[in-house]
């Protein structure tokens, strides 16, 4: 699995289940980098995107814990158990690559299967948050492979950095 996610100076990624700020760009490389892929995400990230409707040309993978919980174009799962036999049957062959695409609590959940991490690095720590990720450059298990130069939109400074895990 890999993890892909927009971050500010302190591993934040968004407030009341909305992103920090929308950058265009990132956008057009998170669609660039899931297209034709597996996303996962958890039911406050569902809601926060536009019609609340699945991410297209993807395979959207919902968890939640309610039970009664079925958006339209999901495969949704009640609990990570269930999830690990979904993702055989839907990529047998394992030719597609799996995304955890949000939110925090999945992304701490998950963080264990994933050996690759896509992160947008926002030179700026936004007071107003509530969701986070753990800090890959804290986490000695984790390595950076490669990074952009620095970007902007706006007044926003940001760096992807791609990160692989060394150690398991």
């Amino acid at each position: 699995m890999n993890l892909i996610f927009a971050v500010d100076g302190n591993w934040k990624i968004g407030f009341n289940g909305q992103m920090l700020v929308e950058i265009e760009e990132d956008l057009h490389r998170f669609r660039r980098i899931t297209e034709g892929h597996i996303v996962i995400m958890g039911r406050k990230t569902l809601e926060a995107l536009p019609d609340q409707k699945p991410l297209p040309n993807r395979i959207n993978i919902l968890v939640t814990r309610n039970k009664d919980y079925k958006p339209e174009g999901f495969l949704v799962v009640n609990s990570l158990e269930d999830l690990f036999p979904l993702l055989k049957e839907v990529n047998p062959d394992r030719k597609m690559e799996v995304f955890v695409t949000g939110g925090g609590t999945i992304a701490r959940q998950l963080l264990l299967f994933c050996n690759k991490a896509y992160i947008t690095k926002i030179f700026k720590d936004f007071r107003n948050t509530d969701t986070f990720i753990p800090n890959l450059d804290l986490d000695d298990d984790w390595d950076v492979v490669w990074e952009s130069e620095v970007q902007q939109q706006d007044d926003i400074y940001y760096r992807y950095i791609n990160y692989e895990r060394v150690r398991w």
